[in-house]
């Protein structure tokens, strides 16, 4: 998460102050390889309406329409995936990873992960999920069949060889949450995919009850 915070603050930078940077390499490049420049000050001329005035420079059509346009998108999808609740989301499952001798077990932070799934813990559930915890991780810890584990689905799959997935019921139902986590996620985009293929402007017009 941090890198992802690290990658929107240097896209808005660029969309900020990047674009004459930009067009001293544009320059450069043209000028190396002998290629025409375009005149920024002039106006731009749509090359499949050369006849229509845009009432727009070149300068305004490559810096808002394509370079602002471009990066915009990129910032809306960064905030759309990594929003607050996921961002939250994503930083407690990080406390489940084995790696490191679970370094990054983080008890409250589970605790937190498990209230995300109101579903499949029930409140005396929450209460034993803290009691349980502090038990797994002592355990784990000192078990040298767990010292190098590389990802949760090692985790998962060893809890089940050893039996501890017994011991640690809710902890291993956490674990299995997570583990379904993006192949969930995905069944769910490709359904809204699909159903952009479906639900066209024209569609929606005959009727859109359907869908709904």
């Amino acid at each position: 998460m941090s890198l992802v915070g690290s990658t929107k603050r240097q896209l808005q930078l660029f969309r900020d102050d990047g674009w004459n940077s930009l067009m001293m390499k544009v320059s450069a490049f043209c000028e190396k390889h002998e290629l025409e420049t375009v005149e920024m000050e002039a106006d731009f001329v749509d090359s499949k309406r050369r006849r229509k005035k845009t009432g727009v420079s070149n300068m305004h059509h490559y810096k808002v329409n394509c370079l602002y346009a471009v990066l915009d998108i990129q910032l809306q999808e960064f905030n759309d995936r990594f929003n607050e609740v996921n961002t939250e989301l994503l930083i407690c499952v990080a406390s489940l990873s084995p790696i490191d001798a679970f370094s990054e077990f983080d008890h409250s932070k589970l605790l937190r992960l498990s209230k995300f799934y109101p579903d499949d813990f029930s409140s005396g559930e929450f209460i034993s999920l803290e009691q349980e915890l502090s038990i797994y991780i002592d355990n784990v810890r000192n078990d040298d069949r767990f010292s190098n584990l590389k990802n949760l689905g090692d985790l998962a799959r060893l809890l089940v060889e050893t039996r501890k997935h017994m011991s640690y019921p809710l902890v291993y139902r956490l674990l299995k949450l997570v583990l379904i986590l993006p192949v969930a996620t995905a069944t769910v985009e490709r359904c809204f995919s699909a159903m952009k293929i479906i639900k066209t402007h024209r569609r929606n017009r005959i009727g859109g009850s359907i869908f709904e």
